[in-house]
């Protein structure tokens, strides 16, 4: 464990282990299959950074409720939602080291508890007692609903953009970050230049994120990343490390590239002579230092608010985003 990741995690275990309580009791399913498919993803090591965040961003808020705990558990259940539902529709076969819920229980229950889980995230909303809130989770799942499909759209296809590619992953991944972080300065009554400072940071700290985990695609091993390296090229995902490369490449290794992209049953000899024309064409170097100009976005929209330990931790998660392993 590094020491950034133990300064963090030192900081925030009580606040996790509180967090830890309130995704079990409120869940509340009336069937214990329910409970059983939930916990299959909900209970199996997430890091729960953005309940985390949004516990964190309600404390910077100086937020005197008690519900901040309760209402981060909604955040929970709305991402395990799109992660069971994410798997089904890309064919995954491991999340977390784990086989699939849906290889498991099937499609159909698999994708209702995903339901059941997007309902009980917008009902926990509806709790805070205002509109606002519950705008932003529905504008939220809308967003989320929209990318997934995006990228469906564009499954495979060697002329996706950059700019493209950063449509999606700001509806992925960016919007949950930004909301976590968000509906914190509604619930706390901040003001408006709060709640933009607040809404930038996880905004950009979400980008970041999903930058470092599509990198791990390439430089983790299956064991190190809990789903099989390589999967997302095996999806149909491109992502920036390869968008970049292609961009880059002269003719014949582009079209060397194209073809194992093309392959979705490529060898691990294959993956490897990509991996070697990413580091060539710096498809890894370009992802690592654009999620870090994010990072620093992230970081520089706190400089709102007054130093203090929960500040302190914030920036710490900034920059624990991109040096994790996992």
């Amino acid at each position: 464990m590094s020491d950034l990741k133990r300064k963090i995690l030192s900081a925030v275990e009580s606040d996790l282990e509180d967090i830890e309580k309130a995704l079990s009791d409120n869940l509340n399913p009336y069937l214990d299959l329910v409970s059983d498919v939930a916990g299959h993803i909900l209970f199996s090591g997430g890091k729960r950074l953005r309940p985390l965040l949004m516990v964190l961003s309600a404390r910077m808020c100086s937020y005197n409720g008690n519900y901040e705990k309760t209402f981060s558990t909604a955040l929970e259940y709305l991402h395990t939602a799109t992660l069971l539902h994410d798997d089904l529709v890309d064919g995954a076969t491991l999340r977390r080291g784990k086989t699939v819920a849906h290889a498991t229980w099937g499609n159909s229950i698999t994708v209702l508890v995903g339901d059941y889980l997007l309902a009980r995230a917008l009902s926990i909303s509806a709790g805070t007692g205002r509109l606002r809130v519950v705008q932003v989770l529905a504008e939220l799942t809308e967003n989320m609903s929209q990318g997934e499909v995006h990228q469906l759209m564009r499954k495979g296809d060697v002329k996706l953009t950059e700019d493209e590619y950063l449509v999606v992953i700001r509806r992925k991944t960016a919007v949950l970050f930004k909301a976590a972080c968000q509906v914190s300065a509604i619930i706390a009554d901040a003001p408006e230049d709060k709640e933009k400072a607040l809404s930038e940071y996880g905004f950009n700290l979400g980008i970041a994120f999903q930058m470092a985990d599509d990198l791990f695609d390439y430089t983790l091993q299956t064991s190190d990343f809990g789903k099989e390296v390589g999967a997302d090229l095996r999806e149909g995902k491109l992502t920036l490390p390869v968008i970049y490369a292609l961009k880059q490449a002269n003719s014949s290794d582009r079209d060397l590239m194209i073809k194992i992209i093309r392959n979705t049953d490529f060898t691990t000899d294959d993956f490897k002579t990509l991996l070697d024309l990413l580091v060539k064409y710096g498809g890894i170097d370009y992802t690592q230092e654009t999620a870090a100009s994010y990072i620093d976005t992230a970081k520089n929209a706190l400089a709102l608010f007054e130093p203090s330990p929960t500040k302190e931790t914030m920036l710490d998660i900034a920059d624990y985003a991109l040096a994790r392993r996992v």
